[in-house]
C-alpha cells in the first residue's frame, strides 16, 4: 500500500509519484492542511441535522493529512483507473470516488491559497507572465486539447484548419 510514511525519505519516488521534491511537498502540505480542516468543518462539523458528533464510526484509509495529499497528487499525475488507485491504497473504487471528488476540491483551494493555481485564461496568462520577474520560474502547458466543433460555418473555420488529424 502507497503512504507517505513509505516515500517521504526516497526523493526519487516520491518526484515519480508526485512530481514534487520533498521541500515542494512539505510546503504545499501546510496549506493543504488549513484547507482541510476548513472544509471539514464547513462540510461536515457544522451541519444540520448531524446525528453524533463528528468523528464518530469507521476510521477512514487516508487517516494522515500527507496520505491524502499524495494521494490526489499521485491521481492527477498518473490518472489511474479508480479501481486501480483504490487498490494502491487499499481501499475500495467507491471509496477512491469519494476521496478523488473530496480532496480535488481542497488540493484547488490550497494552490490558490498558495498563489499556485494553472492559470487557464490567456489574457490573464499574459498578464502573469509580465509580472514575473527574471528570478522565478514559469512553466507552460501548451497540451492540444480535442475540441468540439461548432455547428455554425464560420465559427468551425475559425477552430478548425482541417490540416491536422486527430492521433489514435
Amino acid at each position: 500500500m502507497i503512504s507517505y510514511e513509505n516515500v517521504k525519505d526516497k526523493k526519487g519516488v516520491l518526484l515519480s509519484l508526485t512530481s514534487l521534491v520533498p521541500l515542494e511537498f512539505e510546503t504545499l502540505l501546510i496549506y493543504f492542511e488549513q484547507v482541510w480542516n476548513e472544509y471539514i468543518v464547513i462540510n461536515h462539523v457544522n451541519i444540520r441535522g448531524r446525528k453524533r458528533k463528528y468523528g464518530g464510526g469507521r476510521k477512514p484509509v487516508l487517516l494522515k493529512i500527507e496520505d491524502k495529499l499524495l494521494f490526489i497528487l499521485y491521481y492527477f499525475k498518473t490518472y489511474p483507473l479508480q479501481s486501480v488507485i483504490a487498490v494502491q491504497f487499499g481501499m475500495s473504487q467507491s471509496q477512491a470516488n469519494e476521496w478523488i471528488h473530496k480532496l480535488s476540491a481542497v488540493l484547488r483551494m490550497a494552490l490558490d491559497k498558495l498563489g499556485q493555481m494553472p492559470e487557464r485564461d490567456a489574457p490573464a496568462l499574459k498578464d502573469a507572465l509580465q509580472n514575473i520577474s527574471h528570478d522565478e520560474e514559469a512553466a507552460i502547458d501548451g497540451t492540444e486539447r480535442r475540441r468540439q466543433r461548432p455547428k455554425d460555418g464560420e465559427k468551425q473555420k475559425e477552430y478548425y484548419s482541417g490540416k491536422k488529424k486527430p492521433i489514435p
